[in-house]
């Protein structure tokens, strides 16, 4: 292993199938490995048995572990001066020929963009346990005894060491990354040595871990039924005659009763052949009847026969309505792709939106459909990865990492619900935007990419309506429902009001009445709260002392599951949990209030003021464990309950056209932000809960409680006036240079040391304030200064959106951080708290 230095990583790499002549001339092969804090090449030498191509992945050693790394080039002759013979090998090829030359630039423009090395581009390309590292991890030794009497005396033992001793004694497996202990506790190298030195762990290298295929046992029948066999053995081999001739033993075994030992001796016997075969790990949907294409309006029509119509990349805007039929759209623009061999790419903001949109399609094209995101498994990732691969034509649904799906022959991408800022990544590096990279993607892969949303963000609305570039651009309007359905009226529901006529309930007379409505009339609804627990804070009546979490600058929210559970309190930043105390810390009253409302509370008023109504959570409380969002908006679906109670997981795509009646509990926790983008998410989010209702063949209604029913935003979702929203806010805008009529470059900056991140930060403002081409706001603390004991400060840099400035030299700024200071630079950001 060697570093070579070379300034530039914009290496052409082979196209796969491609052959080398040189494959047995070459000896030497040039990689970037994957070990943060490398940049570079390093030249590992070739064995004779491993048929390494550019783009493969490999597994090379790397100082005392093993790394991942992305073989770059082939080297017939060493060009380092170093002894051969202090080369290391590449250990193996973990996949073949990965990085086609449009892909590869693609990742070079993620990393060239947004200002992160290519490795840490590739790591998010890539599934889970792909490149596999291996870490440092430190354990405790000793019995249980020798840990509780050090754990009743840690006098002896330094701060650091005692923060860290405690971290493992608090961890069931007393186990922990270094990586991780270095984030948690201040000089943790200091705390790590002491503890060596005195026996109480003991430092270890955990080998990585890399995905493989799961091979499981098939029994495959070669030989026909004869008098030979027992009436047993006969029994089984008609089983796998009527099954097709082959069955996995497990499954054979469970079915016909047996034992293994049956079928060792009938492969003895020569009628069954046992072997290992691979078992595909992928997302199993349900058994759905086949869709077949709708009856398109007018609108339909003429947005389908332009986006067929186009001949290589272009950008479309796809503006309709909720509920204007954007999905079949989507489902028939797709279908002859596939019948030119062609893929599709669609990407949705949320896990939650994939099973109801995955079912549409499977519907419609069975099994070329595979779901992609973090909420499957790794091996399901790993396997449905490969399928990709195949190049067979498909259609591949994920969430924001689903851009960097390697399908070749893309025919399309879709962006739906283009405006969600879940589309963004704000960590870890690279900060990318879905969108972006997908418009990239469409022109090195000359393909069309269609934005669809009911809500465009202001940046594809004034970007496709005034093009100012010579990239194809077009905006098409869906603004009618389905069968001409009408938009449901939206009712504002004045809260000040409410409380002057005595009601102290937070469902007003309008809603309440609403509600009763649906148990008469056997309808369903939502209720739309925008954040989940119980309560926003918790507040002791005597002194006024307020719960916060020890780790954040923030208050811990009230969470209790159900009646006679636990009552926790929960910090939803770092997710530090403790019981609710039954007296105040500060003063020991026992008068603790709780304030606000979070979807808790309102199911719990639900539950005492209409006990005939039965109501499903559907907030991130409730869908952490794997499939929970199809079980749940399944359940929804058949009717088992009056409404759906929920987050701003509700707003987003879900189509259901039972439901009637949508309120909004209150609307001002969306308006009043110390954010620009405040009142563009609000519209957003309040005109996308108001389109889940009036879907089906009863009219919708939608009832929104509020505060301030005067303020702009709430009227233009009243009037569901898109246009007007979008020309107030422009203007705005446009007034103060913010996007899309301006660029943000965000600097975050973070530490377990307030000073030294707060000294870091004015460092760096100092030395890019003599650049000119950009406004410098900041150094200041983020708005929650802490999260999980890490002091956070930010600068924001702000320049014209045409010509990019003479940006400063980031390695250079990076620099002036010191080791305990990280250093985040965020390209367009959309979260500024």
């Amino acid at each position: 292993m060697y570093k070579n230095q070379i300034k530039s990583l914009h290496l052409l790499v082979a196209e796969p199938g491609e052959t080398y002549q040189s494959a047995n001339v070459n000896r030497w092969i040039e990689v970037l490995v994957d070990c943060p804090g490398t940049t570079g090449l390093f030249t590992y030498r070739l064995p004779r048995e491993l048929k390494v191509k550019p783009g493969d992945i490999l597994s090379v050693p790397f100082g005392t572990q093993k790394v991942g790394a992305i073989a770059i080039r082939l080297l017939a002759e060493l060009n380092i001066d170093l002894p051969p013979e202090k080369i290391k090998d590449v250990e193996e090829i973990v996949s073949e020929g990965f990085f086609p030359k449009s892909y590869w630039e693609l990742l070079n423009r993620v990393a060239a963009y947004y200002y992160t090395p290519l490795i840490q581009v590739i790591r998010v390309a890539l599934p889970p346990g792909l490149l596999g590292r291996s870490q440092r991890r430190l354990r405790l030794v000793g019995d249980a005894e020798i840990k509780r009497q050090i754990s009743s005396d840690l006098t002896f033992l330094s701060p650091p060491a005692q923060q860290i001793f405690n971290l493992l004694q608090g961890q069931s497996a007393g186990d922990y990354s270094l990586v991780y202990l270095q984030q948690k506790v201040r000089t943790a190298y200091k705390g790590v040595r002491e503890l060596l030195r005195f026996g109480i762990v003991e430092s270890y290298l955990e080998a990585p871990r890399l995905n493989r295929p799961k091979l499981q046992k098939a029994v495959t029948l070669i030989g026909t039924i004869d008098d030979n066999l027992t009436e047993r053995q006969q029994e089984i081999l008609e089983v796998l005659r009527r099954r097709g001739g082959e069955l996995w033993q497990s499954e054979l075994l469970q079915t016909c009763n047996a034992s293994s030992s049956i079928l060792k001796t009938m492969v003895q016997k020569g009628y069954i052949v046992i072997e290992e075969k691979e078992v595909l790990r992928t997302e199993q949907g349900l058994a759905l009847a086949p869709d077949h294409p709708k009856t398109l309006n007018p609108h339909q029509a003429n947005a389908l026969k332009n986006i067929q119509g186009l001949n290589g990349f272009a950008q479309v805007l796809l503006h309709g309505i909720t509920g204007s039929g954007k999905t079949e759209v989507y489902l028939q623009a797709i279908a002859p792709l596939l019948k030119q061999g062609k893929s599709a790419l669609v990407l949705v903001p949320e896990i939650g939106l994939t099973p109801q949109l995955t079912d549409r399609f499977r519907a419609r094209f069975g099994a070329k459909v595979s779901v992609y995101h973090s909420g499957l498994s790794e091996g399901e990732r790993y396997d449905t990865w490969r399928q990709m691969l195949t190049g067979e034509p498909q259609i591949v649904i994920g969430t924001r990492s689903a851009i960097f799906a390697p399908l070749p022959n893309l025919g399309l991408i879709i962006l739906d619900e283009e405006h969600d800022s879940s589309f963004k990544q704000d960590s870890p590096i690279p900060t990318y935007h879905a969108r972006t990279v997908a418009q990239w993607r469409g022109e090195l892969e000359n393909c069309p990419l269609v934005l669809g949303s009911a809500t465009p963000s202001l940046e594809s609305w004034v970007g496709l309506t005034n093009p100012s570039t010579p990239i194809p651009s077009y905006y098409l309007s869906l603004p009618e429902r389905i069968n001409s359905r009408p938009l449901p009226p939206v009712e504002l529901v004045d809260m000040r009001l409410e409380l002057q006529m005595g009601n102290r309930s937070i469902f007003s007379r309008s809603l309440q009445s609403a509600l009763h409505q649906l148990e008469e009339k056997q309808q369903q609804g939502i209720l739309f709260i925008h954040r989940r627990g119980h309560s926003t804070f918790v507040s002791c009546r005597s002194c006024g002392y307020v719960m916060e979490c020890p780790h954040c600058d923030v208050s811990l929210s009230y969470h209790q599951t159900e009646e006679g559970a636990p009552q926790l309190l929960r910090c939803h930043y770092c997710n530090y949990t403790r019981l609710h105390p039954q007296q105040c810390p500060e003063c020991g009253s026992p008068y603790l209030k709780f304030f606000g409302s979070g979807t808790q509370r309102v199911a719990q008023e639900l539950a005492r003021q209409f006990p005939q109504l039965s109501y499903i959570r559907f907030d991130s409380d409730t869908t952490r464990n794997k499939g929970a969002h199809r079980t749940l908006l399944t359940r929804f679906a058949k009717g088992e309950a009056h409404l759906l109670v929920g987050t701003q997981m509700i707003t987003k795509g879900l189509d259901l056209p039972q439901v009637t009646l949508v309120g909004v509990v209150s609307a001002d926790g969306l308006l009043h932000l110390s954010d620009y983008r405040a009142s563009e998410r609000a519209f957003q989010t309040l005109t996308q809960v108001a389109g889940r209702a009036g879907r089906g063949d009863d009219v919708g209604r939608v009832i929104v409680q509020t505060y301030t029913p005067e303020h702009p935003v709430i009227g233009a979702v009243q009037q569901h006036d898109y246009q007007c929203f979008c020309q107030t806010e422009l203007e705005q805008r446009q007034a103060l240079n913010y996007p899309p009529y301006g660029r943000l470059i965000l600097l975050r900056l973070s530490s377990l040391n307030v000073i030294q991140v707060q000294n870091t930060a004015q460092i760096i403002a100092t030395a890019l304030s003599s650049q000119p081409g950009f406004d410098i706001l900041g150094p200041a603390p983020a708005s929650v200064m802490r999260v999980a004991n890490r002091y956070r400060w930010q600068i924001l840099l702000k320049f014209a959106p045409d010509v990019l400035p003479k940006l400063p030299d980031w390695e250079s700024v990076r620099s002036l951080c010191p080791d305990a200071v990280s250093l985040t630079i965020d390209v367009d950001p959309l979260n500024i708290m």
